[in-house]
């Protein structure tokens, strides 16, 4: 009897034992069942990840000249996997948890796992020490990192063992609130120093951890050579490369190339919080306010690379690295520089060298501008490091004088409000203002020949359109322009671009409906009063009303009237262009429009033209033109190079300019302005200048028979 008992236990005994074995090789042998599912789910979420570091794009001149880009700096990092074996803390906490009863691992292979990856560290040390670091300097490193990441693990055990509602309302949110008041928090649930750090310990599956940690930088190619030959056997200790931003041209377009810093602005945090892998980390950095930098920081930003592994460290997911785009401008890095040395040699600049200055050229057939001039400048290289004594600068360094700073054009004005008063016929070319050796009547403006030499255009010559430019007459634009409708007057004003914003925008990108912004720039101010800086003019029923009474100092580029180097060069490229405007660009794109498409022709009649260019071409080429002392009899016209161009001349405040266009028999063209603040005359301080910036784009080849003109892109 107890024999059959006996079979009928082992029999099911044997029954449940093959139900178990069975079981078991299901688990392990059939991957889709939902058990195995289940671990590997539970395994997912305990991944840990790794991300790779992205590269920024470059931003490059029309040339393909890099301008900027992150020039790569090796670094020995270290695991804190490894480094937390010289944090006593970590240390005592897993000889605590590995000094119980069936403890694994035992108490002595955590000894010895400590004792070898000591000595390992010992090594990394004594190696490391070789460049450049002192050893004191180096074991310094490793301290700050773990105990920034101890104080991580110990901000985390706080959370995990619940917050106290009252204080996260107190601090607006849980990341707000600070490490030291979680610590001491911390400290004061868990008193004892061995319970709270065993307890802290235990917190083992943050990506943190996982994180490689810089400890010395390898400055030469012998000892990044040496320190692969030396860590080669070391898992935990790797070479890497990361991006420092360089800009190889120092302070050529400072204003606009812009620089980089710390991504810690709220509207850094903001403009990749959806991506995890885009968004900025510790130490990361950001366009800063303004250039091409900040305005292309989507284009230019790259998307870090991530690596996840499951609990058992195995990898299970892997993310490309994208490194960011590259950016093309159209500016000339060698064409800027050399016109911002040459503003700047006291030789070429005796009086004004160094004079807060700002200079433009426009390629009249593309709309190119070849250079954004703005002195003084700075070192891109050094403005993060430099930054409050540039801000705190009385010059304004930082601030982009050709579309940012605001001035009174003067008379480079003038042959737009000709044209103005041509085409609503409210003048003839051959009709004569006169200009008498006499002070003009009260309320009215002197004519500066009156000024300077108690004389009058009357006894140079006929005072009718052609020769006013030319002696740039104050007495014929201040009754031209008050004899013209305001409204009319600003119309003309806005056609060619006056009172709104040039668009500076980077290329957008297709897969995506971010709207990329714009260069800060100023607007002007063609008005009685002025806009506001926060509205953006579209159109010309948003500018307020230009009050009859000041047309007449409108007419002459004074008074209340407005604009920037950018606006005055572009107005000469639209003329140059025989009234066809040609938004100015600054960024190359990829499949650029035609140029029809890209061109509003202002409906000038010919005729009107004709007397303009005459004038502007007097100015320059004739005896009695304002600027024939520093043009007639300069070398450009046996280059081939014939200059068209107006001198202009303000008063409190002081500035001296000239603008105009260059135009060889081949067709190219270009057109620049250049202003002088605190400058006395246009005819004397500015046309030099303007003649050297002239020569540099003969010899850069963009105008003149004797250079080979490049293909506009």
């Amino acid at each position: 009897m107890y024999d059959k008992r006996i079979k009928i236990f082992i029999g099911i005994s044997l029954a449940l034992l093959l139900v178990c074995m069975l079981r078991l090789m299901q688990m392990q042998l059939l991957a889709d069942s939902s058990l195995q599912a289940d671990i590997e789910r539970l395994k997912e979420r305990r991944a840990l990840s790794k991300q790779l570091q992205t590269l920024r794009g470059r931003i490059l001149d029309r040339n393909g000249e890099i301008l900027a880009a992150d020039t790569p700096k090796f670094q020995v990092y270290i695991n804190y996997r490894l480094s937390c074996f010289r944090d006593d803390r970590v240390v005592e906490a897993r000889l605590a948890e590995a000094d119980t009863e069936d403890a694994d691992p035992s108490l002595y292979e955590v000894h010895k796992e400590v004792d070898d990856r000591r000595q390992d560290l010992e090594q990394i040390i004594a190696k490391c020490s070789q460049f450049g670091l002192a050893r004191g300097q180096i074991e310094e490193k490793i301290r700050g990192l773990n105990d920034a990441i101890w104080n991580y693990r110990s901000f985390i055990r706080w959370v995990r063992d619940g917050v106290d509602p009252n204080l996260v309302a107190k601090y607006g949110g849980l990341n707000s609130i600070p490490t030291s008041v979680a610590l001491s928090e911390l400290e004061r649930r868990f008193p004892d120093a061995d319970e709270r750090n065993r307890r802290i310990a235990q917190v083992d599956d943050i990506p943190m951890m996982e994180k490689d940690l810089p400890l010395v930088e390898l400055e030469t190619e012998e000892d990044i050579f040496t320190a692969q030959f030396e860590f080669m056997e070391m898992n935990d200790v790797e070479i890497l490369p990361t991006g420092q931003r360089y800009y190889p041209y120092g302070s050529a377009a400072a204003q606009t190339i812009g620089w980089v810093g710390p991504a810690t602005q709220e509207r850094d945090t903001k403009l990749f919080a959806d991506d995890p892998l885009t968004r900025y980390l510790p130490g990361e950095v950001c366009g800063r306010e303004d250039g091409v930098e900040y305005v292309c920081e989507k284009i230019l930003r790259g998307r870090r690379g991530e690596l996840v592994y499951d609990i058992d460290r195995q990898l299970v997911r892997q993310t490309e690295t994208q490194f960011g785009r590259d950016v093309q401008v159209t500016l000339d890095i060698g064409l800027q520089k050399r016109i911002e040395e040459h503003l700047a040699d006291r030789q070429v600049n005796p009086g004004y060298h160094d004079a807060n200055m700002a200079a433009v050229v426009i390629q009249i057939r593309s709309g190119d501008i070849l250079a954004l001039v703005s002195l003084p400048t700075y070192d891109l290289n050094r403005a993060r490091y430099d930054y409050g004594k540039l801000l705190s600068d009385p010059n304004g360094p930082l601030i982009n004088r050709t579309i940012y700073r605001l001035y009174p054009p003067g008379s480079v004005v003038k042959p737009l409000f000709l044209i103005a008063g041509l085409e609503a016929g409210v003048i003839a070319p051959d009709r004569i203002i006169s200009c008498p050796a006499e002070p003009a009547p009260a309320g009215w403006p002197d004519c500066w020949i009156y000024r300077q030499l108690r004389a009058g255009h009357d006894g140079r010559w006929d005072n009718h359109a052609r020769n006013a430019i030319k002696g740039s007459c104050n007495i014929y634009f201040s009754r031209l322009a008050d004899e013209i409708e305001p409204r009319l007057l600003q119309q003309w004003l806005f056609k060619f671009g006056y009172g709104r914003r040039i668009p500076l925008a980077c290329p957008s990108l297709s897969s995506t409906d971010w709207e990329p912004p714009e260069l800060r720039q100023a607007p002007g101010q063609i008005g009685s009063k002025a806009v506001p800086a926060r509205v953006s003019i579209e159109s010309l029923e948003q500018i307020p009303p230009l009050w009859e009474s000041h047309r007449k100092l409108f007419g002459i580029g004074h008074g209340n009237f407005r604009v920037t180097p950018l606006q005055v060069a572009d107005t000469f490229a639209t003329l140059a262009r025989g009234g066809r405007r040609r938004m100015p660009r600054l960024f190359l794109q990829p499949n650029p429009a035609p140029e029809s498409a890209e061109t509003e022709d202002l409906q000038i009649s010919n005729a009107s033209l004709q007397v303009t260019y005459d004038g502007i071409c007097a100015v320059v080429n004739e005896y009695g033109g304002t600027a024939y002392q520093d043009f007639g009899p300069a070398s450009l016209a046996q280059q081939g190079v014939k200059v068209y161009g107006k001198t202009g001349s303000t008063e409190r405040p002081e500035h001296a300019w000239f603008a105009g266009f260059a135009e060889d028999a081949e067709g190219a063209k270009i057109a620049m302005a250049v202003v002088i603040e605190g400058g006395q005359h246009g005819s004397s301080d500015a046309s030099p200048l303007a003649r050297e910036i002239i020569q540099l784009c003969v010899e850069a080849g963009y105008v003149g028979t004797r250079s080979t003109i490049p293909v506009s892109r």
